[in-house]
């Protein structure tokens, strides 16, 4: 089955550049109506500039593909209202939400500031949150939606020089986890993309930056690591945006070519016996018996972990 996108409308945050970029050139390719959202920032969120979307819009344009461009913020909530009327005036509705905007402000935690946290947060989790909220009513009026937000290892597995970067991409998992549930009933499935690749956030040249540069760091990496450009996550995300998509409440790994499903387990643990509540010691006599990776079970939501439980006491 060819995956189409012929009458659908996307939105895709942060398309100026880098993976969100690739994502909507994708998409468009696939017959999408694309809004193709940017600020314009710099790395760290600071300014704002409309060359980056335009300069999207206008290579979709050039094959033969339909976008427009938004340049609101997504780190507050009027500006993803905006955003989605965008969308909604242009063409009607939202069919997939795809959230790449992104802004990088790395510290030790010792030297972290608020003006290092709150950028990330605001931008990479509450605007999932507030773009959520704008496009949800819509979806399941229609009994139709695909919510694709953007997670990482980072959150997952940790990294250091960057706890603001990583409390935002865990937070995007329980976010995903908790809406995926309410969403299913209504036909709008979340997910989550978890990718790694050379973007700007990693040095990456600009898509218009013609200079010499500029070509010589894309010739290095097309040469060096081409498995780490961001046409390698694309695939992964178009299909997650998709009407062929059947999967809810995942979270897949996109790196270098290998995509794989993340997911958070419980393992079998020690069940404590008796009417009364164990010690310490106890849990520190058991330990090794509750970290026992052997088996575990992967819950569906916290009520399946609290039976998975009750049936084994019973």
């Amino acid at each position: 089955m060819t995956i189409r996108f012929d009458g659908r409308t996307v939105i895709v945050t942060g398309a100026g550049s880098g993976l969100g970029r690739s994502y909507a050139l994708e998409l468009a390719r696939r017959g999408a109506h694309v809004v193709v959202n940017d600020l314009g920032s710099a790395v760290d969120g600071r300014g704002a500039s409309r060359r980056p979307a335009d300069h999207v819009v206008k290579e979709i344009r050039a094959s033969g593909g339909i976008a427009v461009p938004s340049y609101d913020s997504v780190a507050d909530e009027a500006g993803c209202k905006r955003v989605v009327a965008t969308a909604v005036g242009s063409f009607g509705s939202v069919d997939a939400l795809v959230h790449s905007a992104g802004v990088l402000r790395n510290a030790m935690f010792e030297a972290m500031t608020d003006e290092d946290l709150w950028p990330v947060l605001q931008t990479q989790l509450l605007g999932a949150i507030h773009l959520a909220r704008a496009v949800y009513p819509g979806m399941v009026e229609r009994g139709y939606g695909r919510l694709v937000f953007t997670s990482s290892g980072s959150g997952m597995f940790g990294r250091t020089n960057g706890a603001n970067y990583a409390v935002a991409m865990a937070g995007i998992v329980g976010f995903v986890n908790a809406l995926a549930l309410e969403a299913e009933p209504y036909g709008v499935l979340v997910n989550a993309v978890m990718p790694a690749a050379y973007t700007r956030l990693s040095g990456a040249p600009e898509p218009w930056d013609t200079s010499e540069a500029a070509e010589v760091l894309r010739s290095e990496a097309r040469a060096l690591r081409p498995r780490s450009l961001p046409e390698w996550v694309a695939p992964m995300v178009a299909y997650l945006a998709s009407e062929a998509c059947d999967r809810t409440r995942r979270y897949y790994s996109a790196i270098e070519g290998r995509y794989a499903r993340v997911f958070v387990g419980a393992t079998r643990g020690w069940l404590a016996e008796g009417p009364t509540p164990p010690s310490a010691e106890d849990v520190q006599e058991h330990l090794d018996e509750i970290e026992d990776l052997g088996g575990f079970v992967v819950p569906d939501s916290v009520y399946h972990e609290v039976e998975v439980v009750r049936r084994r006491r019973d």
